[in-house]
């Protein structure tokens, strides 16, 4: 007999109050005397999203058994970093539309945005140093840095056809799926874990985290617009080589390689409609959201030996989640 949703949603949602309390300690640490910041990163904190690194951050603390105040400071400053790279990225990508609402950018500036990016970058390690472990330090310089280095990655993939699926991954290992690695291997080091299990807790996060990408990068030629709160062909127009588009180019006849490739190098969306035909008939975006599935398999074989519990259940529910949405 099939769970009903009630006992889904309260077996994933159990550690809302646990949340509460992150978003106060947001709100919190948010604080500035500088007007400009409270109010732009209000904004962006303000606009919501699914909240996934600082959840694991909980999950993988309560799921070994800590409960220690401090894994509410981590989880809101994995969130921080996060929004700090939003910020970023819209800019570099010229976004005007995330979560549905005018990006920061398109509202208060590049200038700005860049600024209060940094503004949350170094709150977030002013945040570290009170936690006071060189491991916290030690796990969250390493990400940040990787991350950067995932971001210039992508600028040099930018309008590339001939990006390799490897490079593409790697892209999405270094950008993407570090924040999630490290926000799981923070629920992990606070709770004192030895380091194999250190590991495999930061393994689910970083297949989770690439099981996430893979799906957003696919949303980009399958979703709806209002539910995905951003434009569609975003991807293409800003000239990113993704999975499904280089998984068209591969099994497309040379005609529709063609059309692809010159759509790639050009950040070319007046073929929109043409484009999203030709992904979607080549199997690009079953393929696509089949590699998915395959990462989160294995993350769920991570926490295979973790003691059975809310904690454990939610962990397992994140993954289905996380694959199987259409926003």
């Amino acid at each position: 007999m099939h769970e009903s949703s009630t006992a889904q949603s309260s077996r994933f949602d159990f550690a809302e109050a646990d949340m509460l309390e992150v978003d106060r300690v947001v709100r919190q640490r948010l604080s500035s005397d500088v007007a400009l910041i409270n109010q732009i990163a209000a904004y962006i904190v303000g606009a919501g999203g699914k909240r996934i690194r600082p959840r694991l951050v909980l999950l993988f603390a309560q799921a070994l058994g800590c409960d220690r105040p401090q894994r509410f400071e981590l989880a809101a400053i994995v969130e921080f970093i996060h929004t700090a790279t939003l910020l970023h990225d819209d800019v570099v990508d010229e976004s005007s539309l995330r979560r549905g609402r005018p990006t920061a950018n398109a509202l208060f500036g590049n200038a700005a945005s860049v600024l209060v990016g940094d503004f949350l970058y170094s709150r977030a390690f002013q945040m570290m140093v009170s936690v006071g472990s060189m491991r916290v330090l030690e796990v969250l310089a390493d990400a940040t840095n990787v991350i950067a280095e995932g971001e210039v990655l992508q600028l040099i993939n930018m309008h590339d056809p001939d990006t390799s699926v490897d490079d593409y991954l790697r892209v999405i290992r270094y950008k993407t799926a570090k924040l999630f690695e490290a926000s799981a291997r923070l629920g992990a080091v606070i709770a004192g874990a030895p380091r194999p299990l250190e590991e495999s807790c930061a393994e689910f996060g970083r297949r989770l985290g690439t099981a996430f990408q893979l799906v957003d990068d696919l949303l980009d030629y399958e979703g709806d617009p209002h539910q995905l709160g951003k434009n569609i062909g975003d991807d293409l127009r800003e000239g990113k080589p993704t999975l499904p588009l280089l998984m068209a180019i591969e099994r497309g006849s040379a005609s529709e390689r063609n059309l692809l490739r010159h759509a790639i190098v050009n950040g070319e969306i007046e073929r929109l409609r043409d484009i999203v035909t030709i992904v979607r008939s080549t199997g690009a975006l079953d393929a696509t959201r089949e590699a998915a599935r395959a990462e989160t398999r294995a993350a769920q074989a991570c926490v295979a030996d973790l003691q059975a519990g809310p904690a454990k259940s939610a962990l397992l529910e994140l993954c289905v989640r996380s694959v199987e949405r259409s926003s």
